[in-house]
Protein backbone atom coordinates (compact mmCIF):
# COMPACT_ATOMS: atom_id res chain seq x y z
CA UNK A 1 0.00 0.00 0.00
CA UNK A 2 1.30 3.49 -0.91
CA UNK A 3 1.41 6.64 1.09
CA UNK A 4 0.00 10.00 -0.19
CA UNK A 5 3.20 10.36 -2.16
CA UNK A 6 3.17 7.35 -3.71
CA UNK A 7 5.84 6.05 -2.17
CA UNK A 8 6.60 2.51 -0.71
CA UNK A 9 5.65 2.11 3.15
CA UNK A 10 8.36 1.56 4.88
CA UNK A 11 9.39 -2.04 5.10
CA UNK A 12 7.73 -2.91 1.89
CA UNK A 13 9.51 -4.99 -0.53
CA UNK A 14 9.26 -3.69 -4.19
CA UNK A 15 9.59 -6.79 -5.88
CA UNK A 16 5.98 -7.94 -4.19
CA UNK A 17 2.38 -7.07 -4.45
CA UNK A 18 1.13 -4.55 -1.54
CA UNK A 19 -0.98 -6.49 0.81
CA UNK A 20 -5.09 -6.06 1.08
CA UNK A 21 -8.40 -6.84 2.80
CA UNK A 22 -11.15 -8.42 1.59
CA UNK A 23 -14.12 -6.43 2.72
CA UNK A 24 -17.84 -8.19 2.97
CA UNK A 25 -20.09 -7.12 0.58
CA UNK A 26 -23.66 -7.87 0.18
CA UNK A 27 -25.42 -9.07 -2.94
CA UNK A 28 -27.62 -6.16 -3.32
CA UNK A 29 -27.96 -3.34 -1.85
CA UNK A 30 -31.18 -0.83 -1.48
CA UNK A 31 -32.78 -0.25 -4.35
CA UNK A 32 -30.82 -3.19 -6.46
CA UNK A 33 -32.59 -5.77 -8.37
CA UNK A 34 -32.55 -9.14 -6.44
CA UNK A 35 -31.60 -12.68 -7.93
CA UNK A 36 -31.06 -15.74 -5.85
CA UNK A 37 -30.00 -18.13 -9.21
CA UNK A 38 -26.78 -18.27 -7.03
CA UNK A 39 -28.32 -19.84 -4.06
CA UNK A 40 -27.65 -23.56 -4.15
CA UNK A 41 -31.07 -25.12 -3.06
CA UNK A 42 -31.34 -29.30 -3.81
CA UNK A 43 -34.12 -31.13 -4.28
CA UNK A 44 -36.13 -32.00 -1.69
CA UNK A 45 -35.96 -35.68 -0.14
CA UNK A 46 -32.28 -36.60 -1.90
CA UNK A 47 -30.43 -35.61 1.17
CA UNK A 48 -29.41 -38.96 2.98
CA UNK A 49 -30.43 -39.46 6.77
CA UNK A 50 -27.57 -40.98 8.58
CA UNK A 51 -27.39 -43.05 11.38
CA UNK A 52 -27.96 -42.06 15.00
CA UNK A 53 -24.22 -43.23 16.17
CA UNK A 54 -22.94 -42.26 12.31
CA UNK A 55 -19.61 -40.83 13.15
CA UNK A 56 -18.74 -36.77 12.46
CA UNK A 57 -16.36 -37.59 10.07
CA UNK A 58 -18.36 -40.00 7.85
CA UNK A 59 -21.48 -37.58 7.70
CA UNK A 60 -19.10 -34.62 7.03
CA UNK A 61 -20.79 -33.75 3.41
CA UNK A 62 -24.30 -32.73 5.77
CA UNK A 63 -22.42 -29.68 6.71
CA UNK A 64 -22.84 -28.63 2.87
CA UNK A 65 -25.90 -30.09 1.67
CA UNK A 66 -29.30 -28.84 2.98
CA UNK A 67 -31.72 -31.28 4.35
CA UNK A 68 -35.19 -30.98 3.14
CA UNK A 69 -38.68 -32.66 3.17
CA UNK A 70 -41.49 -30.82 1.77
CA UNK A 71 -41.34 -30.75 -1.59
CA UNK A 72 -42.19 -27.57 -4.79
CA UNK A 73 -45.73 -29.10 -3.92
CA UNK A 74 -46.25 -29.64 -0.44
CA UNK A 75 -45.30 -33.02 -0.40
CA UNK A 76 -42.90 -34.72 1.96
CA UNK A 77 -40.26 -37.11 0.56
CA UNK A 78 -36.82 -38.59 1.16
CA UNK A 79 -35.62 -40.35 4.67
CA UNK A 80 -36.06 -37.11 6.79
CA UNK A 81 -39.81 -37.28 6.69
CA UNK A 82 -40.75 -37.61 10.15
CA UNK A 83 -44.12 -38.78 9.06
CA UNK A 84 -46.06 -36.64 11.45
CA UNK A 85 -49.87 -37.46 12.26
CA UNK A 86 -52.04 -34.65 10.85
CA UNK A 87 -53.48 -33.28 14.30
CA UNK A 88 -49.80 -32.59 15.03
CA UNK A 89 -48.90 -30.85 12.04
CA UNK A 90 -52.12 -28.98 12.71
CA UNK A 91 -50.98 -28.25 16.35
CA UNK A 92 -47.62 -27.02 15.06
CA UNK A 93 -49.37 -24.86 12.22
CA UNK A 94 -51.10 -22.97 15.14
CA UNK A 95 -48.33 -22.74 16.88
CA UNK A 96 -46.49 -21.13 14.43
CA UNK A 97 -49.40 -19.24 13.12
CA UNK A 98 -50.11 -17.52 17.02
CA UNK A 99 -46.58 -16.71 17.48
CA UNK A 100 -47.01 -14.42 14.01
CA UNK A 101 -50.25 -13.37 15.40
CA UNK A 102 -48.20 -12.58 18.80
CA UNK A 103 -45.25 -10.50 17.08
CA UNK A 104 -47.97 -8.52 15.09
CA UNK A 105 -50.17 -7.16 18.23
CA UNK A 106 -46.66 -6.83 20.28
CA UNK A 107 -45.01 -4.74 17.21
CA UNK A 108 -48.39 -2.85 17.22
CA UNK A 109 -48.19 -1.63 20.75
CA UNK A 110 -44.40 -0.60 20.56
CA UNK A 111 -45.98 1.86 17.80
CA UNK A 112 -48.05 3.09 20.25
CA UNK A 113 -45.83 3.69 23.09
CA UNK A 114 -46.82 0.68 24.82
CA UNK A 115 -43.38 -0.70 25.23
CA UNK A 116 -40.25 0.31 25.05
CA UNK A 117 -38.89 -2.49 22.30
CA UNK A 118 -39.98 -5.58 20.41
CA UNK A 119 -38.51 -7.91 17.97
CA UNK A 120 -40.21 -10.13 15.69
CA UNK A 121 -39.28 -13.68 14.31
CA UNK A 122 -41.28 -13.21 11.05
CA UNK A 123 -39.93 -16.19 8.35
CA UNK A 124 -38.34 -17.60 10.99
CA UNK A 125 -40.90 -19.13 13.28
CA UNK A 126 -40.34 -23.02 12.49
CA UNK A 127 -36.92 -22.74 13.98
CA UNK A 128 -38.52 -22.65 17.27
CA UNK A 129 -41.85 -23.88 16.82
CA UNK A 130 -41.23 -26.88 14.99
CA UNK A 131 -37.95 -27.76 17.33
CA UNK A 132 -39.68 -27.21 20.70
CA UNK A 133 -42.43 -29.98 19.06
CA UNK A 134 -39.55 -32.35 18.95
CA UNK A 135 -37.78 -31.81 22.38
CA UNK A 136 -39.31 -33.55 25.36
CA UNK A 137 -41.23 -30.34 27.47
CA UNK A 138 -38.71 -30.78 30.37
CA UNK A 139 -35.30 -30.40 28.13
CA UNK A 140 -33.89 -27.23 29.32
CA UNK A 141 -33.42 -24.53 26.48
CA UNK A 142 -31.32 -21.80 26.36
CA UNK A 143 -32.67 -19.29 24.02
CA UNK A 144 -31.71 -15.97 21.87
CA UNK A 145 -33.93 -13.48 21.37
CA UNK A 146 -36.19 -14.88 18.51
CA UNK A 147 -37.31 -17.81 20.25
CA UNK A 148 -40.70 -16.92 21.49
CA UNK A 149 -42.24 -20.10 19.74
CA UNK A 150 -40.80 -22.17 22.35
CA UNK A 151 -42.47 -20.77 25.44
CA UNK A 152 -45.63 -20.48 22.97
CA UNK A 153 -45.43 -24.22 22.00
CA UNK A 154 -44.90 -25.38 25.85
CA UNK A 155 -48.20 -23.05 26.55
CA UNK A 156 -46.86 -20.35 28.54
CA UNK A 157 -49.62 -18.38 29.25
CA UNK A 158 -49.60 -15.12 26.68
CA UNK A 159 -50.57 -12.68 29.19
CA UNK A 160 -47.20 -13.79 31.35
CA UNK A 161 -45.23 -12.83 27.93
CA UNK A 162 -47.33 -9.29 27.54
CA UNK A 163 -46.95 -8.32 31.37
CA UNK A 164 -43.11 -8.78 30.73
CA UNK A 165 -43.00 -6.98 27.40
CA UNK A 166 -44.98 -4.03 29.50
CA UNK A 167 -42.91 -4.05 32.40
CA UNK A 168 -45.49 -3.90 34.52
CA UNK A 169 -47.05 -5.22 37.91
CA UNK A 170 -48.04 -8.30 36.89
CA UNK A 171 -44.13 -8.81 35.45
CA UNK A 172 -42.79 -11.74 37.30
CA UNK A 173 -39.20 -10.44 36.60
CA UNK A 174 -40.40 -6.83 37.91
CA UNK A 175 -39.31 -4.91 35.27
CA UNK A 176 -35.29 -5.80 35.12
CA UNK A 177 -35.11 -7.80 31.78
CA UNK A 178 -35.70 -6.02 28.47
CA UNK A 179 -38.76 -6.54 26.67
CA UNK A 180 -39.38 -9.92 25.19
CA UNK A 181 -35.67 -11.31 27.56
CA UNK A 182 -38.54 -14.05 28.81
CA UNK A 183 -37.73 -16.59 31.61
CA UNK A 184 -39.56 -19.57 33.07
CA UNK A 185 -38.16 -22.40 35.05
CA UNK A 186 -41.28 -24.16 34.96
CA UNK A 187 -41.34 -24.38 31.37
CA UNK A 188 -37.22 -25.00 31.55
CA UNK A 189 -37.22 -21.99 29.29
CA UNK A 190 -33.19 -19.98 30.88
CA UNK A 191 -33.52 -16.07 31.00
CA UNK A 192 -33.04 -14.40 27.39
CA UNK A 193 -29.81 -12.38 27.43
CA UNK A 194 -29.16 -9.23 25.36
CA UNK A 195 -25.40 -10.27 25.61
CA UNK A 196 -24.76 -12.58 22.24
CA UNK A 197 -23.95 -16.13 22.29
CA UNK A 198 -23.69 -16.26 26.64
CA UNK A 199 -26.08 -18.77 26.34
CA UNK A 200 -23.98 -21.18 24.05
CA UNK A 201 -21.41 -22.11 27.38
CA UNK A 202 -24.37 -22.07 29.73
CA UNK A 203 -26.37 -24.66 27.49
CA UNK A 204 -23.19 -26.90 27.43
CA UNK A 205 -22.30 -26.44 30.83
CA UNK A 206 -25.40 -27.27 32.16
CA UNK A 207 -25.55 -30.23 29.83
CA UNK A 208 -22.41 -31.61 31.53
CA UNK A 209 -24.00 -31.01 34.28
CA UNK A 210 -27.07 -32.87 33.49
CA UNK A 211 -24.50 -36.21 32.30
CA UNK A 212 -22.44 -36.04 35.47
CA UNK A 213 -25.82 -36.59 37.90
CA UNK A 214 -26.89 -39.03 35.24
CA UNK A 215 -29.99 -37.38 34.49
CA UNK A 216 -31.82 -37.93 31.30
CA UNK A 217 -32.66 -34.82 30.13
CA UNK A 218 -30.70 -32.83 27.46
CA UNK A 219 -30.08 -29.06 26.67
CA UNK A 220 -30.45 -27.10 23.48
CA UNK A 221 -29.45 -23.61 22.21
CA UNK A 222 -29.98 -21.23 19.23
CA UNK A 223 -27.93 -18.10 18.60
CA UNK A 224 -27.78 -15.91 15.00
CA UNK A 225 -25.38 -16.76 12.11
CA UNK A 226 -23.86 -13.34 13.58
CA UNK A 227 -23.08 -14.79 16.90
CA UNK A 228 -20.80 -17.58 15.53
CA UNK A 229 -18.25 -14.99 15.70
CA UNK A 230 -18.30 -14.16 19.00
CA UNK A 231 -15.92 -16.36 21.29
CA UNK A 232 -18.05 -17.74 23.45
CA UNK A 233 -19.63 -19.61 20.70
CA UNK A 234 -16.11 -21.51 20.13
CA UNK A 235 -15.80 -21.70 23.82
CA UNK A 236 -19.41 -23.86 24.00
CA UNK A 237 -18.17 -25.77 20.89
CA UNK A 238 -15.15 -27.07 22.53
CA UNK A 239 -16.37 -27.90 25.47
CA UNK A 240 -19.25 -29.56 23.91
CA UNK A 241 -16.90 -31.78 21.89
CA UNK A 242 -14.09 -32.26 24.01
CA UNK A 243 -16.52 -33.81 27.01
CA UNK A 244 -19.07 -34.69 24.55
CA UNK A 245 -22.06 -33.03 26.13
CA UNK A 246 -25.29 -34.08 25.18
CA UNK A 247 -26.42 -30.67 23.68
CA UNK A 248 -28.12 -29.46 20.60
CA UNK A 249 -26.35 -26.06 19.13
CA UNK A 250 -28.76 -24.27 16.71
CA UNK A 251 -27.52 -21.61 14.55
CA UNK A 252 -30.09 -19.48 12.87
CA UNK A 253 -28.97 -18.69 9.77
CA UNK A 254 -31.64 -15.45 8.66
CA UNK A 255 -28.89 -13.65 6.09
CA UNK A 256 -28.54 -10.69 8.30
CA UNK A 257 -27.91 -9.00 11.84
CA UNK A 258 -28.91 -5.60 12.66
CA UNK A 259 -26.79 -3.88 10.00
CA UNK A 260 -24.52 -6.09 8.26
CA UNK A 261 -24.59 -9.54 6.42
CA UNK A 262 -24.10 -13.00 7.02
CA UNK A 263 -20.70 -12.58 5.27
CA UNK A 264 -19.06 -10.97 8.25
CA UNK A 265 -19.36 -13.93 10.20
CA UNK A 266 -17.60 -16.30 7.53
CA UNK A 267 -20.48 -17.20 5.30
CA UNK A 268 -18.87 -16.39 2.55
CA UNK A 269 -16.01 -18.63 2.84
CA UNK A 270 -18.27 -21.88 4.11
CA UNK A 271 -21.61 -22.80 6.16
CA UNK A 272 -21.82 -22.20 9.56
CA UNK A 273 -22.94 -26.09 9.58
CA UNK A 274 -19.08 -26.55 9.08
CA UNK A 275 -18.06 -25.08 12.17
CA UNK A 276 -19.33 -28.22 13.44
CA UNK A 277 -16.63 -30.48 10.99
CA UNK A 278 -13.56 -28.26 12.44
CA UNK A 279 -14.98 -29.20 16.11
CA UNK A 280 -15.19 -33.17 15.47
CA UNK A 281 -18.83 -32.78 16.26
CA UNK A 282 -21.93 -33.84 14.28
CA UNK A 283 -23.46 -31.14 11.62
CA UNK A 284 -26.50 -30.99 10.06
CA UNK A 285 -27.39 -28.24 7.49
CA UNK A 286 -31.37 -27.65 7.20
CA UNK A 287 -33.79 -25.70 5.37
CA UNK A 288 -35.01 -23.74 8.49
CA UNK A 289 -38.80 -22.80 6.71
CA UNK A 290 -39.56 -26.24 6.32
CA UNK A 291 -41.51 -27.11 9.01
CA UNK A 292 -40.99 -31.01 8.57
CA UNK A 293 -37.22 -31.05 8.29
CA UNK A 294 -36.38 -28.50 11.29
CA UNK A 295 -38.54 -31.02 13.50
CA UNK A 296 -36.46 -34.01 11.96
CA UNK A 297 -33.36 -32.64 12.29
CA UNK A 298 -34.04 -31.93 16.16
CA UNK A 299 -35.20 -35.05 16.49
CA UNK A 300 -32.14 -36.93 15.07
CA UNK A 301 -30.08 -34.71 16.70
CA UNK A 302 -31.87 -34.86 20.91
CA UNK A 303 -31.93 -38.75 19.88
CA UNK A 304 -27.88 -38.36 19.23
CA UNK A 305 -27.77 -36.33 22.52
CA UNK A 306 -29.56 -38.67 24.78
CA UNK A 307 -27.67 -41.61 23.54
CA UNK A 308 -24.62 -40.66 24.75
CA UNK A 309 -23.29 -40.09 20.86
CA UNK A 310 -22.89 -36.58 21.48
CA UNK A 311 -23.53 -33.16 20.49
CA UNK A 312 -24.57 -31.86 17.12
CA UNK A 313 -24.45 -28.39 15.59
CA UNK A 314 -27.28 -27.50 13.05
CA UNK A 315 -27.56 -24.70 10.64
CA UNK A 316 -31.29 -23.57 10.09
CA UNK A 317 -30.59 -21.72 6.68
CA UNK A 318 -33.24 -19.35 6.74
CA UNK A 319 -34.24 -15.31 6.17
CA UNK A 320 -35.84 -12.63 8.82
CA UNK A 321 -38.43 -11.55 6.81
CA UNK A 322 -38.89 -7.83 8.66
CA UNK A 323 -36.18 -5.83 10.66
CA UNK A 324 -33.83 -6.94 13.47
CA UNK A 325 -36.23 -5.24 15.97
CA UNK A 326 -38.44 -2.24 16.13
CA UNK A 327 -34.95 -0.08 16.34
CA UNK A 328 -34.30 -1.32 13.00
CA UNK A 329 -34.89 0.06 9.58
CA UNK A 330 -33.90 -2.40 7.07
CA UNK A 331 -34.63 -0.59 4.11
CA UNK A 332 -31.67 1.42 4.84
CA UNK A 333 -29.16 -1.56 4.10
CA UNK A 334 -31.39 -4.29 2.13
CA UNK A 335 -33.48 -4.67 -1.04
CA UNK A 336 -36.71 -4.12 -0.72
CA UNK A 337 -37.40 -7.06 -2.82
CA UNK A 338 -34.99 -9.67 -0.91
CA UNK A 339 -38.24 -11.05 1.44
CA UNK A 340 -40.23 -11.93 -1.22
CA UNK A 341 -37.84 -13.37 -3.33
CA UNK A 342 -36.39 -15.17 -1.23
CA UNK A 343 -36.33 -18.84 -2.49
CA UNK A 344 -37.29 -21.05 0.49
CA UNK A 345 -40.59 -19.26 0.85
CA UNK A 346 -42.64 -19.27 4.34
CA UNK A 347 -42.67 -21.98 6.79
CA UNK A 348 -46.09 -21.20 7.53
CA UNK A 349 -47.60 -21.18 4.01
CA UNK A 350 -45.30 -24.03 3.32
CA UNK A 351 -46.98 -25.72 5.90
CA UNK A 352 -50.45 -25.14 5.33
CA UNK A 353 -50.08 -25.84 1.47
CA UNK A 354 -48.68 -29.66 3.04
CA UNK A 355 -52.17 -30.05 5.24
CA UNK A 356 -53.84 -28.84 2.27
CA UNK A 357 -52.24 -31.65 0.00
CA UNK A 358 -52.86 -34.49 2.58
CA UNK A 359 -57.10 -33.25 2.46
CA UNK A 360 -56.45 -31.91 6.00
CA UNK A 361 -56.53 -28.37 5.57
CA UNK A 362 -58.21 -25.72 3.53
CA UNK A 363 -58.09 -21.96 3.56
CA UNK A 364 -61.18 -21.35 5.10
CA UNK A 365 -60.02 -23.40 8.54
CA UNK A 366 -56.93 -21.10 7.98
CA UNK A 367 -58.42 -17.77 7.67
CA UNK A 368 -61.08 -18.94 10.58
CA UNK A 369 -57.96 -20.18 12.81
CA UNK A 370 -55.93 -16.90 11.97
CA UNK A 371 -58.81 -14.56 13.05
CA UNK A 372 -59.30 -17.16 16.65
CA UNK A 373 -55.75 -16.43 16.91
CA UNK A 374 -55.97 -12.73 16.78
CA UNK A 375 -57.99 -12.30 19.08
CA UNK A 376 -57.20 -14.83 21.66
CA UNK A 377 -54.21 -12.18 21.75
CA UNK A 378 -55.74 -9.56 21.70
CA UNK A 379 -57.71 -10.78 25.08
CA UNK A 380 -54.53 -11.07 26.46
CA UNK A 381 -52.82 -7.78 25.40
CA UNK A 382 -55.79 -6.01 27.24
CA UNK A 383 -55.96 -8.43 30.01
CA UNK A 384 -51.89 -7.39 30.83
CA UNK A 385 -52.96 -3.85 30.23
CA UNK A 386 -55.02 -3.76 32.73
CA UNK A 387 -51.59 -4.31 34.85
CA UNK A 388 -50.39 -1.21 33.39
CA UNK A 389 -47.75 0.00 30.21
CA UNK A 390 -44.80 1.31 29.88
CA UNK A 391 -44.74 5.16 31.35
CA UNK A 392 -47.82 5.02 32.78
CA UNK A 393 -47.38 3.70 36.48
CA UNK A 394 -48.76 0.48 38.08
CA UNK A 395 -45.01 -0.86 38.35
CA UNK A 396 -43.39 -3.11 40.58
CA UNK A 397 -43.24 -1.63 44.47
CA UNK A 398 -40.18 0.64 44.77
CA UNK A 399 -38.26 -1.54 47.67
CA UNK A 400 -38.25 -4.66 44.99
CA UNK A 401 -35.09 -2.99 43.05
CA UNK A 402 -33.20 -4.02 46.64
CA UNK A 403 -34.22 -8.14 46.47
CA UNK A 404 -33.60 -10.78 44.92
CA UNK A 405 -29.53 -11.05 44.67
CA UNK A 406 -28.89 -11.97 48.05
CA UNK A 407 -30.89 -14.73 50.09
CA UNK A 408 -30.47 -12.16 52.85
CA UNK A 409 -29.69 -8.33 52.07
CA UNK A 410 -26.86 -7.19 53.39
CA UNK A 411 -26.24 -4.27 55.81
CA UNK A 412 -24.95 -1.81 53.28
CA UNK A 413 -27.93 -2.32 50.52
CA UNK A 414 -30.28 -2.06 54.00
CA UNK A 415 -28.67 1.18 54.87
CA UNK A 416 -29.29 2.36 51.11
CA UNK A 417 -33.07 0.99 50.46
CA UNK A 418 -33.94 2.59 54.04
CA UNK A 419 -32.31 6.33 52.58
CA UNK A 420 -33.79 5.52 49.64
CA UNK A 421 -37.03 4.98 51.43
CA UNK A 422 -36.83 8.44 53.64
CA UNK A 423 -35.70 10.72 50.23
CA UNK A 424 -38.62 9.39 48.65
CA UNK A 425 -40.79 10.06 51.39
CA UNK A 426 -39.95 13.68 51.86
CA UNK A 427 -40.42 14.03 47.89
CA UNK A 428 -43.59 12.32 47.44
CA UNK A 429 -45.22 12.72 50.60
CA UNK A 430 -48.60 10.89 49.07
Amino acid sequence: MADQDDKPMAGAKPNLPPLSLHVPEPQFRPGDDVDYSNVDIPPAGKQPRPDIGATPYDMREMVYDLVRVLDDDGKAVGPWDPKLKPDVLIKMLENMALVRAFDERLFRAQRQGKTSFYMKCRGEEATSVCAAFALASDDMVFPSYRQQGVLIARGYPLVEMVNQIYSNKGDKLKGRQLPIMYCSREHSFFTISGNLATQYPQAVGWAMASAIKGDTRIAATWCGEGSTAEGDFHSAATFAAVYNAPVILNVINNQWAISSFSGFAGAERTTFAARATGYGMAGLRVDGNDALAVYAATQWAAERARTNQGPTLIEYFTYRAEGHSTSDDPSAYRSADESKEWPLGDPINRLKQHLIQLGEWDEDRHAAMDERLANDVKAATKEAEKNGILGHGLHQPFETMFQDVFEELPWHLKEQSEQAARERAKKWPE
